[in-house]
């Protein structure tokens, strides 16, 4: 989850050309879907951007995240994001 940036523009621009072809190749990545975040009628939100990461199990997103292409991009995080990003981990229910 991505907080709401000073400037939109210089941030979508380095997200999409810059921060996804990375993530794109990470290894087990089974999918990424990126939403842009709009409050309900009458609410506010701290948050622009939300991406979810789709790997098989835990021990592949771990190996992902511990291999160079994972390693390259948390290091860019901080190239646009460096105090505006919060991960969270879940689980999809497959009922």
């Amino acid at each position: 989850m991505y907080k709401t940036p000073s400037d939109k523009e210089i941030f979508d621009k380095h997200y999409f050309n810059n921060h996804l072809p990375i993530v794109a190749k990470i290894p087990g990545l089974i999918k990424s879907e990126v939403s842009k975040i709009k409050p309900l009628p009458g609410t506010e939100s701290d948050y622009y951007l939300m991406t979810e990461m789709y790997y098989a199990d835990m021990d592949s997103f771990n190996a992902a995240m511990g291999s160079p292409e994972g390693k390259a991009s948390a290091r860019d995080i901080v190239n646009f994001a460096k105090n505006s990003v919060e991960f969270f981990l879940g689980k999809v229910d497959q009922n």
